[in-house]
């Protein structure tokens, strides 16, 4: 019997202590970082959503937290995860951009620091930080355990042949005649939902470690899309309960996506009440970028980059702000929403407190924990993004005016947020003190990397959008 059973039984009213009490004394808090993959800032019903339906996280958000000024780490895949793993933003990012480039040994993770603490660690679903055999495969990143796509091309075909358990591939029965070297194509026989997959193993991995702490970064890919299928890209078992909607296909296909991830995620949370841990737990829900225009999906049709400018591979607000909601019962209290600007690489300093060990100098990242306890918050003087897609981009978040520059030719654009959510209204002219004082930060905000020079034309596409 482990140390809180045994307490536990000798009766915690006896002992004049509480069910959480008795919790903190024998374990660490648990903690789930889910993230959705091409979820817009406005696809989701406490976001302002209106025809898809979302209610489990409609009530996790009434339970917990409801950040409004979250961002993700870029516009794209595989860097937006490297600043959320690491605690860097893309200034000082190894992965700035979606190319497979591999996290090295003499990264940390947050799951590697979490291990150290003596969490059980789990990833599943979507890596995009190491292919195999490379240094960056998750097993070698710090997680005990791994179950998912480790390339992101592959990623794409939501009935893949073949996925990945810690080293080993596992076969699956899907058919994709003309599958690329990567993995990736379009099933002709579809048998096995890779999502569906990911749901049941997430549950399993809660399951098997419901007596000791735990990471589970459970990183789906619902709603990206298949690219390699044109219009049939939003590859989903069935449309319901959307199958009647006079809508074009691609959008009754997107949006049941996302309500069944909606539904696996109510499963997820009602399996913690059923073991009894759900108030050992803190949950966090966020996605890594804006939403898409691919596989037949039309972002415009539910508005999903609600009040934002912009989707996916921009920097205006709509490219980068996020949903983020966090829930942890008994600690974080039920219902608010904040309005606090923070970022991905927060989270490897945030998960780090709520562990009680130390996060490592140097990071970009800042510890949010009081602002999730109701706490006074220190914030961050800026936040920074760059990005490297057709020619190299910054922005920069310096509280309430927002700054893009679009190459280091041309002139930086400036918007106030708290009067212009839009970014319609460039005010660059009459503020330039402001725009001053961004310009520095743009040049001091980052190091140069080998992988990632300044490029003011194209850069190389990685194959295949991601």
């Amino acid at each position: 019997m482990n140390r809180r059973r045994f307490i536990a039984s000798l009766g915690g009213a006896a002992l004049g202590l509480s069910r959480a009490a008795l919790g903190q004394q024998a374990r660490k808090p648990n903690i789930i970082f889910i993230l959705a993959d091409d979820l817009g800032y406005g696809d989701l019903g406490c976001y302002g959503q209106k025809q898809i339906k979302t209610p489990c996280l409609d009530k996790m958000a009434t339970e917990g937290i409801r950040f409004t000024d979250a961002y993700a780490g870029s516009t794209v895949c595989a860097p937006s995860r490297c600043a959320l793993m690491t605690g860097f933003h893309m200034g000082h990012a190894l992965i700035r951009g979606n190319a497979r480039v591999p996290l090295r040994p003499e990264d940390t993770t947050v799951a590697t620091l979490l291990k150290r603490a003596g969490y059980a660690t789990g990833i599943i679903g979507k890596w995009g930080l190491g292919e195999a055999g490379s240094t960056g495969i998750p097993t070698k990143q710090g997680f005990d355990y791994w179950f998912g796509y480790l390339n992101q091309h592959h990623a794409h075909n939501y009935y893949p042949t073949f996925l990945w358990r810690n080293e080993e591939k596992v076969p699956l029965r899907n058919v994709v005649p003309k599958e690329d070297a990567q993995g990736g194509g379009m099933a002709s026989e579809r048998h096995e939902y890779s999502h569906d997959l990911f749901a049941q193993e997430a549950l399993a991995f809660v399951e098997k470690h419901k007596d000791k702490p735990f990471f589970l970064y459970l990183a789906l890919t619902i709603p990206h899309a298949n690219n390699e299928a044109g219009r049939e890209g939003m590859e989903v078992p069935s449309d319901e309960p959307y199958t009647k909607e006079d809508w074009p296909q691609p959008q009754r296909s997107m949006a049941a996506m996302v309500t069944r991830m909606d539904r696996d995620l109510g499963r997820l949370f009602g399996h913690l009440k059923k073991l009894g841990i759900d108030d050992d737990t803190i949950i966090f829900f966020s996605s890594d970028n804006g939403p898409h225009r691919e596989g037949g999906n039309n972002p415009d049709f539910f508005d999903s980059n609600g009040p934002l400018r912009g989707i996916k591979r921009d920097l205006y607000e709509g490219g980068i702000r996020v949903p983020m909601i966090v829930r942890w019962p008994g600690k974080a209290k039920a219902g608010p929403m904040s309005d606090l600007p923070w970022a991905f690489w927060d989270f490897l300093p945030t998960a780090c407190d709520i562990a009680g060990v130390e996060a490592p100098r140097g990071l970009d990242g800042i510890s949010v924990l009081p602002a999730i306890l109701g706490k006074e918050q220190k914030g961050h003087e800026h936040l920074y993004w760059e990005f490297h897609e057709g020619g190299f981009k910054q922005a920069v978040r310096l509280g309430n005016w927002k700054a893009v520059r679009l190459g280091t030719q041309r002139p930086i654009e400036l918007y106030d947020l708290s009067a212009d959510l839009g970014e319609k209204s460039n005010v660059a002219d009459p503020h330039p003190d402001v725009v001053a004082k961004v310009a520095e930060i743009l040049k001091a905000a980052r190091t140069d990397s080998k992988e990632w020079p300044i490029r003011e034309g194209p850069r190389p596409k990685a194959k295949g959008k991601q």
